[in-house]
């Protein structure tokens, strides 16, 4: 598919170059290389477009795909998930029901927590690249 887009533009601008070609004076090769030249950019700028937003659609997937465990019992919850490390890169926040995971590699993730009540992470763990909170409720 990225040489599609080109190719076209190449065949465009080969088309009508035969046409202006086969005109009287010279203000046909000025238009044609005027035309030729914004051609050339918005190729550049389409195919900049598609490598940006397939980017976005693989992170997207790749967020999508990670799996966490969610352990509640009465007094706290458990939370256990892979999180790429090292253990000095890992940081976690819970602020207002939203747990706030950031780790290695750019990796950053929120989990949403129901919350009946007031909770704090009470201890987290760090280990093989598995990362453990217990949330205590308050």
């Amino acid at each position: 598919m990225d040489f599609i887009v080109p190719l076209l533009a190449l065949l465009f601008i080969g088309i009508m170059f035969v046409l202006f070609a086969r005109s009287q004076g010279n203000i046909g090769f000025i238009f044609l290389a005027a035309g030729s030249g914004l051609l050339i950019y918005w190729v550049r700028e389409v195919r900049i477009m598609a490598r940006s937003t397939d980017e976005k659609m693989i992170r997207d997937a790749e967020q999508k795909d990670w799996v966490y465990d969610l352990i509640k019992n009465n007094d706290e919850v458990v939370f256990v998930a892979e999180v790429p490390g090292p253990e000095d890169q890992i940081n976690v926040k819970l602020i207002g029901g939203l747990l706030h995971i950031k780790g290695g590699q750019n990796f950053a993730r929120d989990v949403p927590l129901e919350q009946e009540q007031e909770m704090g992470i009470s201890d987290y763990k760090y280990r093989n690249g598995v990362l453990t909170i217990k949330i205590q409720k308050v």
